[in-house]
């Protein structure tokens, strides 16, 4: 962990630079050839193309050619985040709020490590709230170990309108 930390903070000023922003840092893939997975957002919102994926790897090729973020062989993979993206940051539970989420924790609370239900934010001290069945749950993110959007025709209706993203049509919505 220590060292995706390491290699995230290496990269982040380079693809800031270039307008963009890392969602996530991970390696997959046991023994054998890992894939060391590159996941980024436009910084302005608009949504992330092939061509921004290519730019991105030829620059971090650059940076890796002088400082190998992995011991070994591995691929390396650069994508965007998609619609029914990863929330690994904590502007992620607010941009992404009225939408529905699944989300898992390192330890169990209230007896359950698995919960489901639609975004309602995050607070000052860092907890997840969501609503499940009616009812509003709280979760520190610091026991948040994956979340992620629930593809559902609500997302996919946001992600579909001309100009925009979840998050710019989520935003309009909020302000009416």
């Amino acid at each position: 962990m220590e060292r995706l930390t390491w290699l995230e903070e290496k990269i982040s000023p380079t693809l800031e630079a270039m307008g963009f922003e890392i969602v996530r840092v991970a390696v997959t893939g046991e023994g054998g050839v890992r894939a060391l997975q590159i996941m980024a957002d436009r910084a302005d919102g608009s949504l992330i193309n092939i061509d921004d994926c290519t730019a991105i790897s030829v620059a971090l090729n650059d940076i890796f050619e002088a400082d190998d973020p992995l011991e070994g062989a591995y691929n390396l993979e650069v994508s965007s985040a998609g619609i029914d993206r990863p929330l690994t940051r904590p502007k992620d539970f607010t941009a992404y709020v009225g939408f529905e989420a699944k989300l898992q924790t390192r330890r169990p609370i209230n007896g359950r490590k698995k919960f489901r239900g639609l975004l309602e934010g995050i607070s000052s001290d860092e907890a997840v709230s969501l609503l499940i069945d009616g009812e509003s749950v709280s979760l520190p993110l610091s026991e948040v170990d994956r979340a992620q959007l629930v593809l559902n025709d609500d997302l996919i209706a946001a992600a579909e309108k001309p100009k925009s993203n979840p998050t710019q049509k989520n935003a309009n919505a909020q302000s009416e």
